[in-house]
Order: structure tokens, then sequence, then C-alpha cells
């Protein structure tokens, strides 16, 4: 019996006024308004479980988007916003700093290696993404070196959405094909995994490099680019070209930090220290929206200079929120003190087993997992919002986009509840 069973549907009840009245007013993200079902209207969360107004409960397999590693609501995270609000909310960054930042920003220099060292805190991803690209721009600026502006990211990559951040994005496979004329031009390579795409990035390297200041990728998964994998060796060859050609490399971390491929940060699987590195989604455990950008001495101390102009121009309004931060540090408390990564590794470890069956149903083109990730992938979605509606009909709240469908729980998830989400899968797949 599915876990929406013995639920109220949605046809039987009253949706609350708030829903009525609101929905006529929201833009949906990723949505074609005028063809997708109906948002749920989500009123309560706990664990891996979020509460329908309608009397529904799902089990989410997902993790708000893969932040809430520690599952909804957790009482640490929960107590420190709590006495943050209390003490200060909010205060600007601009001349002023606090507590929760400046611990923040130590105990992450302390986790990362070698000397990534300075700390940029924004407010999203997205944000965090262009913070790195203005560092890698201004970086050659400051040296004088004012032909060096571009960037070079890969095929299948996924930055944010942007205008910046959508410039080194797939330009094909991407979401963001409809604004290539609007776009700031860098070169997009192919991802160096076997001789032929080694090649291929190779020569372009070579034919650009002195036009541009950074390589940037995705370590070991691009995510939303549908959640490709790649080995740590892949991230050895980008150092090393980084190195030979004078470029600074940016790894984004933003979907792979915090423990998401087994490790606490995915480039520790390929011993490579970046240049700069892009932090958020899991940072404050999916509480409160918060993203760093964090540099290597050598570019932080290019913008050291007596020339006004030299300094980095960006100061988000809501920067270095402390309730933000306190939230980043009580995360942080929990891996230090529950076992996160044994947790992963145990997720991995059901997940290679469950998901495997799909392999032999009709439609399907290959099933990995990684850390706390699982992809089932088909030869084609016809319509991922029907599918979604059958999954959510199960009593799971999975979200399959392109050709995939995918599972990156929270990683304090309950064996029954993974059970839940890939006996779901299977018997929708079979169906």
């Amino acid at each position: 019996m599915s876990a929406s069973a013995s639920r109220p549907s949605p046809s039987t009840q009253q949706m609350p006024q708030w829903y009525e009245d609101g929905l006529p007013h929201i833009w949906l993200p990723y949505s074609q308004m005028k063809t997708a079902s109906a948002p749920l209207a989500a009123v309560r969360t706990h664990d891996t479980h979020i509460e329908l107004a309608d009397g529904r409960e799902l089990v989410d397999g997902v993790a708000a988007w893969w932040t809430a590693c520690h599952g909804y609501n957790h009482p640490h995270i929960r107590a420190a916003v709590s006495a943050q609000l209390a003490a200060m909310p909010h205060i600007m960054f601009g001349g002023t700093v606090h507590e929760p930042a400046l611990r923040l920003a130590a105990r992450l220099c302390a986790m990362l290696p070698g000397d990534l060292e300075r700390v940029f805190f924004t407010d999203s991803g997205s944000v965090s993404v262009e913070v790195a690209m203005k560092m890698a721009i201004q970086y050659r600026l400051n040296k004088g070196e004012t032909g060096r502006t571009k960037l070079l990211a890969f095929k299948g990559g996924y930055h944010g959405d942007t205008l910046a951040t959508m410039a080194v994005c797939d330009p094909e496979e991407g979401m963001h094909h409809l604004y290539g004329s609007a776009l700031a031009e860098h070169i997009i390579a192919p991802l160096p995994q076997d001789e032929a795409s080694t090649a291929e990035f190779l020569r372009l390297l070579k034919n650009h490099a002195h036009e541009l200041t950074a390589i940037m990728t995705e370590p070991l998964v691009q995510g939303a680019g549908g959640m490709l994998f790649h080995s740590p060796e892949v991230l050895r060859t980008l150092r090393k070209a980084a190195d030979d050609h004078d470029l600074l490399l940016i790894l984004d971390e933003i979907f792979t930090g915090f423990g998401r491929t087994g490790s606490m940060f995915a480039y520790e699987q390929a011993g490579i220290v970046p240049d700069i590195v892009t932090l958020s989604k899991a940072l404050t455990g999916g509480t409160l929206a918060l993203a760093a950008t964090v540099a290597r001495r050598h570019v932080f101390e290019a913008f050291l200079s007596d020339n006004p102009e030299h300094a980095l121009m960006h100061g988000p309004t809501f920067m270095a929120n402390p309730l933000a931060c306190a939230c980043a540090n009580a995360s942080l408390d929990l891996f230090e003190t529950e076992p996160r990564l044994e947790q992963v590794q145990a997720i991995n470890a059901f997940l290679t087993d469950a998901l495997e069956p799909c392999r032999t149903l009709p439609g399907v083109k290959d099933v990995r997992t990684m850390g706390a990730i699982g992809v089932v992938e088909l030869e084609k979605i016809a319509n991922p919002d029907a599918l979604r509606q059958r999954f959510i009909a199960e009593g799971v709240w999975i979200r399959p986009f392109r050709s995939i469908i995918y599972l990156t729980p929270a990683f304090t998830i309950t064996q029954s509840d993974l059970k839940t989400l890939t006996d779901t899968i299977y018997r929708v797949l079979s169906a």
C-alpha cells in the first residue's frame, strides 16, 4: 500500500484560503504556467517528510533541492536560529562584522585544504559563482592582464540561472539556450574523460589560453546537467592544465559540498586544491539562504592595493546574514558530532542494491550511484510533470527532470523511508 493510500485525496479536501487567494499571483520556477499541474500546498515538514494542506504526507526524496542534509527541522539548527533571532537577526556587513560570520569563515577555512583562507559571503549559489567569476576576471585586470577575461567551462555543466552564470552553463543541453545572443562569450569544452575528449579539451585550451583567466567545473557530479558522474582523475587533469597555462581553477561545490558525494568536499577525492571554491545549498542544512566563495591567498592578494579600483566591488544587501550564519555554524556542529559521512556510505550501499533491479526495466538506459545520490536514467521522459504526479500519488516527493529520476535524500533518512522511495521508483517504472 502506498504511503498516501489512507490519506484524503486533494479532490476531497478544500484548499486553504491562502492558497486560493495567492496562487493566481505566483510565477513558479521551471514551469510552463499554462500547462503545469497545480503546485502542492505544503504546511509542515519534519525529519524527511512533507505534510500537505490536504492531509497527505510525502517522503521527500530530494531533500529540498539537495539542501536539507540533516533532515527538516533539526532541533540543533532550530535552537541556533531562535537564539540568533533574539540577539540580532540582521545587520549590514558593510562596515560591521559579527560573531556568527567570523566564526563560520574561520571554520570553513579550517576545513578546506591549502591556503583557501578568504571567504566572501553571498545569499545564493548563483551569486557565489558570479563572485567567483568576478574574482577571476579582476584578478587579471588588477595585474594588468587586460586580455584575459574569459572562462573555460564544460558541456553538461550548470552553474546558475543569472545572466553571468548562464554563460558558463552548457549552451545546448542546458535550460538557457534561448538567451544565447544576450550572454557573454566563454569557451565551452568537453570534459576530459577519455582520449578524444581530452584531446579536444587540450586543443581548445591551447588555442584560447591567451584570453582565459580560469577553468571552472562541478567536481565529480554535474548536477542539473543530468547527474553526470566523472572520476577524480578528471579533476587532476584540470588542475594540471590550469597550472600549465597559468589559469585559476574554480570548483563549484554548491551541489557536491558537505558530504553529498561521500567526502566532505568532492575535490578531496582527487587530492587537489582549487584556487576558488563556491559553496551553498547544504551549507545551512537547508534552513536559510547562504552561500560562500572562498579564495586562496594569491587570489586575495591581487586585490590588495592603494588603488581603490582594485577592490572587489560586490556586496549583497543580506551578505553574511547573522541568522543564516548561525544556521551554518549549527550545521557544521552536526557534521562534527553526528556520523554524517558514515550515513552517506550506508545510503550509497542501499541505493546501489535497491536501484539496480531498475536496470532490467524497459526504457531504462542507466543506473548509477555516488555517495547519497541515486540515478535512474531513462531513454526519455515524455512528460516529467505527469511522472511527478504519479510519484506524488504514491506518497513520495521525487522530481524527475530531463531523462532522469534521481534521489538525493537527507543523510538522516531512515532505511524504511529510503526503501519506500526506491520501491516506488521500481513500481512506477514497472507499470
